[in-house]
């Protein structure tokens, strides 16, 4: 039997939807919910996955790359999904970023980025190329962020932990387009997440649509005129959705909505997008897409960052020699030598997670590579693992190899890497990061 619906949820519901939608309602959220998975473009630009993954059902319609998950399978148990093979995401999330339409050489911010799920999309359709800010405030939440902008081998994208209000004069007119995946009351996680019913009272849509204000508003000033801004929530009420859009058209008359349509969904004419558990495998979603009136180029880009010291590119050099590495750092941040896009932002002031990929660093006098590095680039010295031996791998563990074996290699499954390790007198020594191990 479903459980209690938070009280004055429901007489909300009816109010939406009348007596049959509600109980249509009702009825999906007595059912198993959808899950999708969705393969990483930047590692299989088609879209396809590359062998048999558990429970891999029908394509997505509205998202490249995407497939629902059916039955109890849980393909984010395989070690692929620790190699960015793919994402697990909820399928009606998926539409905010096809909306959004983002494209290889924009920039574009993700405002309220955590997990990360909409910026490793936004990623994937840009290619590697131009750049991505994920910006979440939280910073326990943005180091979720960073590493899965890391595990998905993302190479053109800062992560940054600031509040938007704080971002904004900074980035004045800067991005091509915006998401504003906003905080909300999450009303459609009720089905997935049933403690969230218990976060929920009569007053969340009021004060999360408050704050929704504040970060539009914050998102306007960062948007260049002629940019895009797609605004998302997974909850259902009106204040924080239709309303929230209503009231920041009548604040900023320099913006109007763009109408959409995505494949497999009712077209967006007025450029709101309303997706119900019970008209979609999916849990549900709201999507606005809005332009800002105008044609101009983004501000200008922040100055590039300090050079690698020539003792750093000579130890790097070294180790791309033993490997066959190609990347080439051209920057240096937090100690690290990274490889950067073209364009930046102005960091000075700003906590900074993470800024483009990074390389490794310099103990000593040896080149230690970043976990990224194995992640977002193609390595040639390669050492094949079975899935026993990759399970192995991601718990920590040494393994053995041939005695003639020494330095650097990247550890694959089925061609895909998972991480370096170090061999040595018939030992590959794990650098999987202990963080990350299982």
């Amino acid at each position: 039997m479903f459980q209690q619906l938070p009280e004055g949820f429901e007489s909300q519901m009816k109010r939406l939807l009348g007596e049959a939608g509600f109980f249509a309602y009702l009825d999906a959220l007595n059912q198993p919910y959808a899950r999708a998975l969705r393969v990483n473009l930047l590692l299989r630009p088609d879209g396809t996955p590359p062998c048999p993954i558990e429970g891999l059902g029908a394509p997505v319609p509205w998202a490249r790359g995407a497939y629902f998950v059916e039955g109890d399978a849980r393909p984010g148990l395989s070690p692929l999904h620790e190699g960015g093979l793919f994402y697990m995401q909820e399928p009606s999330a998926l539409t905010a970023v096809t909306a959004l339409d983002p494209r290889p050489g924009e920039r574009v911010l993700d405002l309220c980025a955590a997990p990360g799920g909409k910026s490793t999309q936004i990623a994937a359709l840009m290619a590697g190329h131009g750049l991505l800010c994920c910006n979440e405030p939280i910073p326990s939440r943005a180091q979720i962020l960073s590493r899965n902008i890391e595990r998905m081998g993302v190479r053109n994208a800062v992560v940054l932990s600031a509040m938007p209000d704080a971002l904004a004069p900074r980035f004045l007119a800067f991005f091509d387009r915006i998401l504003v995946d906003a905080p909300c009351s999450g009303e459609g996680m009720f089905r997935r997440h049933p403690e969230a019913r218990a976060e929920w009272n009569a007053d969340s849509p009021a004060r999360c649509a408050a704050r929704q204000a504040e970060i539009l508003n914050s998102a306007a000033q960062m948007l260049r005129p002629g940019g895009r801004l797609a605004y998302s929530t997974c909850t259902f009420n009106s204040l924080e959705n239709e309303g929230s859009i209503e009231r920041f058209l009548a604040e900023h008359p320099d913006f109007h909505p763009v109408p959409f349509a995505l494949p497999g969904l009712p077209a967006a004419p007025q450029g709101i997008l309303r997706l119900w558990p019970h008209h979609v495998r999916g849990e549900g979603h709201f999507v606005a897409l809005l332009e800002k009136d105008g044609d101009t180029s983004p501000a200008p880009a922040a100055p590039p960052l300090p050079a690698p010291d020539r003792a750093a590119l000579q130890a790097y050099a070294a180790f791309a020699d033993e490997t066959g590495c190609v990347i080439v750092p051209n920057a240096v941040f937090g100690g690290h030598l990274i490889y950067t896009p073209v364009v930046l932002p102005p960091l000075d002031r700003i906590r900074t997670l993470r800024v483009g990929l990074q390389v490794g660093e310099l103990r000593g006098k040896v080149f230690i590579p970043d976990h990224a590095l194995a992640l977002g680039t193609d390595i040639p010295r390669q050492y094949p693992l079975t899935d026993a031996q990759a399970l192995a791998y991601l718990h920590g563990e040494a393994l053995p190899c041939a005695e003639s074996m020494r330095g650097f290699y990247t550890v694959t499954v089925d061609g895909y890497a998972l991480g370096f390790c170090k061999a040595s007198n018939g030992q590959l020594k794990n650098h999987y990061p202990k963080g990350l191990r299982k």
